[in-house]
């Protein structure tokens, strides 16, 4: 039964449960990370810059004494970086309970990342396609653990996954990049909870998104386009980052959540509103695009899933 007044205050206690939220140093992950540390939670801030990531983990413990934060750096936007991270974190805890795909850049310029990926699609999705298979072993330990894939509400704005063009040699615009990628991580959370369901394991994927909110992703858009989304657009539709995290936290911890639901502000729309069940766009269902991303993603990361 759905709870539309879901708060922090229904996060259930975290105690004993290892957490890795990627780009856990600002923004939505930031804000994540602290609610799981305030409940208890060990909490692993996988981010690109270890003294931001540092700063973090102070201010959290400074709200929270006595929270266990750590930091581990990881970059998305490398392959090496990752299978790096994913290898220290597997050494440091033999079970995560928790893994929060989190971090992301929104409407950069055209770019490319370390293995020359388009940086939105590399980043947002290849990166943390890589990340989760390499950790999987490690959530598969541990009973009742859970994926948390964000996402956004630009997914529905016209995405759709090229593999013709995947890295948008031709007619690049970043809006059009950063919605495919949000696209590909809702088919990657999907296709996941199905591969976890059909192997009788107890993990599950869950997806998320935080609506209108204002965040560091706004970083790289054009000063006009900035303007816009931070000024005028997230204080007329949006709500602030601490209820932007809402979602992705209820997708993380409500007992009642189950694998392939996709939680989002429950206003009229989409972007503001308690969190809740909601349904993503019908491309992000159609499971032969699912099969044939999931294939393209292990064959350009190198990294295949156990089935």
């Amino acid at each position: 039964m759905d709870r539309p007044g879901w708060t922090r205050q229904n996060i259930p206690d975290q105690s004993g449960r290892t957490a890795v939220v990627t780009g856990g140093n600002t923004g939505l992950g930031s804000r994540t990370a602290a609610a799981l540390a305030e409940k208890g939670a060990r909490v692993v801030l996988a981010v690109r810059d270890t003294d931001k990531g540092a700063r973090a983990a102070e201010r959290i413990t400074a709200r929270a004494p006595g929270a266990d934060v750590r930091v581990q750096r990881l970059d998305l936007a490398s392959l090496a970086s990752v299978r790096t991270a994913a290898e220290e974190l597997r050494t440091a805890h033999e079970r995560i309970d928790l893994l929060v795909n989190n971090a992301g850049v929104m409407w950069t310029p055209r770019s490319t990342t370390a293995d020359g990926f388009e940086l939105q699609f590399g980043t947002n999705h290849l990166g943390h396609f890589a990340l989760t298979g390499l950790l999987l072993d490690r959530l598969l330990a541990a009973p009742g653990s859970r994926v948390v894939t964000v996402s956004s509400e630009a997914h529905r704005f016209g995405a759709s996954i090229d593999f013709g063009n995947l890295d948008f040699e031709r007619g690049y615009t970043r809006n059009a990049a950063y919605a495919r990628s949000k696209l590909a991580n809702l088919l990657f959370a999907y296709e996941l909870q199905r591969r976890l369901a059909e192997g009788g394991h107890g993990t599950v994927s869950v997806a998320a998104h935080p609506g209108g909110s204002t965040t560091e992703l706004s970083r790289d858009f054009p000063l006009p386009a900035r303007v816009l989304f931070d000024g005028i657009f997230v204080p007329l539709l949006g709500q602030s980052p601490e209820d932007g995290a809402l979602p992705t936290l209820r997708a993380a911890t409500d007992p009642g959540a189950r694998g392939g639901e996709f939680y989002g502000p429950g206003g009229i729309t989409g972007m503001r509103g308690r969190p809740r069940p909601v349904r993503s766009s019908a491309r992000s269902y159609d499971r032969a695009v699912q099969l044939r991303l999931w294939q393209v993603s292990e064959d350009l990361t190198g990294v295949s899933y156990p089935r």
